[in-house]
């Protein structure tokens, strides 16, 4: 990987059965991949497959007793950036999502967010904005651009697997991208400033 080029991380938030998150996160991650602005890695929550938080210690002090958190601590600390693809249960984020998020803290620091989110009439927005609180918390910066699919699932071939939500949802994606870079590469003195 180029030293000068930036990771972006698209993390998969849904982990249920049945789930279309996958589908959803591959759109995303040949956009972001066309975009060229990043190194893109694609992170699945059900493959990563957290238990829900078990360290014994608060994440701030960075001493972790168990090998899931140390792992998930070097995928997170590896990226420069996140998009967040999700769905919304019950007008909130998935358990999947905050909980990845509350394993860590100073892995997320000083990192831009995107979110891609997708549901009903509402396209997932209103998880997007209490994820957001979480994610100021753990001084992350979220940008105002987003991709909002609403019903979603006719964007969705149901013989492929193919997800293609058009045009609209593709100039907002990459308007994301474009100030995630930006904001990456602002950011990137205080992440490199960190105490390890």
């Amino acid at each position: 990987m180029d030293e000068e080029r930036m990771e972006l991380q698209v993390i998969v938030a849904s982990t249920r059965e049945g789930r279309q998150g996958p589908a959803v996160g591959a759109w995303f991650e040949r956009l972001a991949r066309a975009h060229g602005g990043f190194d893109v890695r694609v992170v699945d929550l059900a493959e990563v497959d957290l238990p829900m938080f078990d360290e014994p210690g608060h994440p701030r002090f960075g001493k972790y007793e168990r090998e899931h958190t140390r792992e998930w601590s070097r995928t997170v600390d590896a990226a420069d950036a996140f998009v967040v693809v999700t769905p919304e249960y019950d007008h909130v984020p998935p358990a999947s999502l905050l909980n990845a998020l509350q394993y860590l803290v100073r892995e997320w620091a000083y990192k831009p967010v995107g979110f891609v989110s997708y549901g009903g009439v509402s396209a997932g927005t209103r998880g997007v904005q209490v994820t957001k609180q979480a994610a100021l918390a753990l001084r992350m910066v979220p940008v105002p651009e987003a991709v909002a699919v609403p019903f979603f699932a006719q964007h969705l071939d149901q013989e492929t697997g193919i997800f293609d939500p058009g045009e609209v949802q593709e100039r907002a994606g990459i308007a994301m991208l474009d100030e995630l870079l930006k904001l990456a590469g602002a950011l990137r003195p205080l992440r490199e400033g960190q105490p390890a």
